[in-house]
């Protein structure tokens, strides 16, 4: 027996429960002979790798958050490059920023950013204009990604730049 669950769908939701243009509000009535067809079944949406990422990163940041005296150190990596930010989370303000967007690191890198290499220049940026701005303790936020690779390479050349973390 097919029907609409009594909580509030969303409109992804409530188009699995469509048949034509009309939303299924009642019980269907079923010839008990016949299965129920897989368009009247809830389908759950296969979660993505960036929805995986984006959930462990709400895991991290309920027990991690920056402060003036020890601002947060977040990282976000794409597929082509990798962004860094020190962030004062009690004002809500972005500090320093670094990127292999940025003009000097994009140079530094030859446009590829998307390697170890680039994240390391990243880190090496990172922990030179914390120093410029008297940024000595970070926490760092890996962002939901695996503390590995990339993520790691950054980590790594902010320490050895001075950053404490």
């Amino acid at each position: 027996v097919c029907h609409v669950p009594q909580k509030k769908l969303t409109r992804m939701q409530a188009s699995c429960f469509t048949r034509g243009s009309a939303l299924l509000s009642q019980p269907a009535k079923l010839n008990a002979a016949r299965p129920v067809s897989r368009a009247f079944t809830a389908v759950q949406a296969a979660d993505s790798r960036r929805a995986k990422v984006a959930e462990r990163h709400r895991r991290l940041r309920r027990k991690l958050s920056g402060t003036t005296e020890r601002p947060r150190l977040a990282v976000f990596r794409s597929n082509e490059h990798i962004y860094a930010q020190v962030i004062d989370d009690t004002t809500g303000r972005t500090l320093v920023s670094a990127s292999t967007l940025h003009k000097e690191l994009k140079e530094a890198v030859n446009g590829d950013g998307g390697n170890v290499a680039a994240a390391e220049q990243v880190g090496k940026k990172i922990a030179e204009l914390c120093s410029a701005n008297n940024i000595t303790k970070v926490a760092f936020d890996r962002g939901g990604f695996a503390y590995h690779g990339r993520v790691q390479a950054l980590a790594d050349a902010a320490r050895a730049g001075g950053l404490q973390f």
